[in-house]
């Protein structure tokens, strides 16, 4: 034999451990897992602010009086911040689901594909978040 073949080094693998939380700072998620991630954020909250919303709902249409209340309620800045935080995310939701329809019908699995996809759901949630709290403050 020659001693090319007895002589192969071995190649170092990368070796994949949890992550601690101390390591938390200096990793690096790709933008589909940050999608992801986010994804189930808003759906989360959402789900828990589910109940709160039906309630004003259900208040609102029961009698003009309450709906004024309720009214003069949403108007204050504390509260409309709370109601940008469910508009974005149920449009952080809408956006990241329709990505993922798309990729359970195998488009855009590719990794450069799916990496653009990913950042392109994260630029529309936040112009349509912008957008929106533009006109939720009065801005026009």
């Amino acid at each position: 034999m020659s001693e090319a073949v007895k002589e192969v080094p071995k190649k170092e693998r990368p070796q994949f451990r949890n992550i601690h939380v101390t390591d938390l700072m200096n990793y690096r998620l790709p933008p589909a897992g940050i999608v992801s991630i986010l994804h189930r954020i808003s759906g989360a909250a959402m789900f828990l602010l589910l109940p709160f919303v039906l309630y004003l709902l259900q208040l609102s249409i029961s009698s003009e009086m309450t709906f004024a209340r309720i009214a003069g309620i949403l108007e204050h800045p504390l509260a409309k911040l709370v109601l940008l935080g469910l508009i974005w995310s149920y449009l952080q939701h809408f956006c990241a689901g329709v990505r993922h329809l798309f990729m359970d019908i195998h488009w855009g699995i590719e990794k450069d594909s799916s990496r653009q996809s990913a950042v392109s759901v994260i630029a529309v949630t936040l112009v349509l978040t912008v957008l929106c709290g533009l006109k939720l403050f009065g801005v026009f």
